[in-house]
């Protein structure tokens, strides 16, 4: 397929949900975790759950990086900007992140110079732009942005702007699926794995899911079509009892993923010995800091942060969405006192949360009346 209409084909789409329901086992309930938060936007949208027999059951899983940010971090942050002679840059889905003091919009408000970049390197520019200014970019996402921020560090590095620094954020997929695993409080039978991601890191570091937890995962592409694939690629693994790394994305994913990005990343950046990550606590190398070699450039060297740990909202369950444990329509402040308008946690700010693609898209309680399914077909 050429275009994207391909990808949204209802026929293949029909044919495709019959050969999934030939798969399922009587009285057998699955539960497959969709990583990426982009995928939760793609199933909601185009209504994919109602293409799935009622014996599979799609999650939500830790893939969406704004909303995995904890408070505490949020804080820190803050408290940079509030600093001297200090302009904080963020994307914009950051903006309205709830920390325990505000969020940066809440900052802004306050007199805090806070400006939303497209990229690390408007950020830098800002820096060249403003020289008698600190500028600090918030550095967030998976592997799959990361590299970015590596090369703008580089070339901060090699421009000597000294008055550049990263308050570095960034986590790494594979250290969060294994604890939702070792917790053992979810029963997931087989990951869709995320697309983004593993253009930068291949399908390689996915391999002990399958091989020491006997998970199938299956990376996936965005369009609708991409997930029926590949939520059928791990139900035929899970009827054949295999369990397996396997890549529906191959016109954009390959297996060694991206060599030079993960290059730039081992050279500017290492893992941390800890990291708090919102509802799945404090994981072991589950993010990454600049090296020491770049510590000119790092803003937690830089700048006196307080680094104190905020709980989240008592009201918010954004933990138990972000492990898939419940639905987002399940928590008892979504739609009410929760919204898109008036966030209290980060599944509904973030495009990429869960929340926000339930609210957005009119899954507001639990799931209505399924269309008839079609007959057992193999896919085209």
């Amino acid at each position: 397929m050429r275009f994207v209409t391909g990808y949204r084909d209802r026929s293949k789409a029909t044919v495709l949900a019959g050969a999934i329901a030939g798969l399922c086992e009587p009285g057998r309930h699955y539960k497959l975790m969709e990583v990426c938060g982009g995928h939760t936007h793609t199933i909601y949208k185009h209504g994919l759950e109602h293409y799935l027999p009622e014996a599979v059951e799609l999650v939500h899983g830790p893939g969406c990086p704004v909303c995995v940010i904890p408070m505490g971090r949020v804080d820190d942050a803050i408290s940079i900007a509030r600093q001297p002679d200090v302009t904080l840059a963020c994307f914009g889905d950051m903006v309205r992140v709830p920390g325990g003091k505000g969020s940066f919009l809440d900052a802004k408000a306050a007199g805090a110079d806070v400006r939303v970049v497209y990229s690390p390197m408007d950020a830098l520019k800002l820096a060249i732009d403003e020289p008698d200014r600190r500028v600090v970019f918030v550095a967030i996402g998976f592997e799959t942005t990361a590299p970015s921020t590596a090369l703008t560090v580089l070339r901060a590095q090699a421009d000597h702007i000294r008055n550049f620094s990263v308050f570095c954020n960034h986590v790494t997929i594979i250290p969060p699926l294994k604890a939702i695993l070792d917790a053992n409080d979810v029963d997931i039978d087989g990951f869709i794995g995320p697309g983004h991601v593993s253009t930068v890191v291949g399908c390689r570091p996915y391999l002990p899911i399958a091989a020491d937890y006997g998970k199938p995962l299956v990376v996936s592409g965005f369009e609708p079509l991409d997930v029926l694939q590949s939520v059928y690629m791990v139900m035929r693994q899970l009827a054949e009892r295999r369990a397996e790394v396997e890549n529906q994305y191959g016109r954009v994913v390959n297996w060694e993923g991206n060599t030079t990005a993960v290059a730039v990343m081992e050279q500017t950046m290492e893992p941390r010995p800890h990291f708090e990550w919102r509802g799945l606590g404090s994981i072991p190398f589950s993010a990454l800091k600049l090296r020491p070699h770049l510590a000119e450039h790092d803003a937690e060297e830089l700048f006196d942060i307080p680094g104190v740990r905020v709980a989240d909202p008592r009201a918010c369950q954004c933990g138990q969405v972000l492990r898939g444990q419940i639905r987002p329509w399940e928590c008892r402040v979504f739609g009410k006192a929760c919204t898109p308008e008036k966030p209290i946690g980060t599944c509904m700010v973030s495009s990429e949360g869960a929340c926000a693609a339930y609210y957005n898209f009119g899954r507001l309680v639990t799931p209505h009346a399924r269309p008839p399914r079609a007959r057992s077909a193999a896919p085209s």
